[in-house]
């Protein structure tokens, strides 16, 4: 489990908008500090250097999450096939 950030706010479109410390991909499904999927990443925006993800939550209430950190977790990798076909 990596941590994404810290919620900053909720859009007017009910996107939750984060601060991002490590993005991952888009459409990766985004979890709470107690495993509890909240929903999936929908768009990262802004600079490279410091970058906001947007996660579009599934959850009843978006205001809720307001300020708790969120995580996501990581894809394993697939093995690269050696050798011909």
């Amino acid at each position: 489990m990596k941590k994404i950030g810290r919620v900053v706010h909720i859009s007017p479109s009910g996107k939750a908008v984060i601060k991002a410390e490590k993005t991952p991909g888009i459409g990766v499904t985004v979890i709470d500090e107690k495993n509890r999927q909240v929903g999936k990443v929908f768009d990262i925006v802004g600079p490279t250097v410091s970058p906001y993800v947007l996660v579009d939550v599934k959850t009843g209430d978006p205001q809720s999450i307001v300020g708790s950190l969120l995580y996501f977790m990581p894809l394993l990798k697939q093995k690269k096939r050696n050798g011909r076909r």
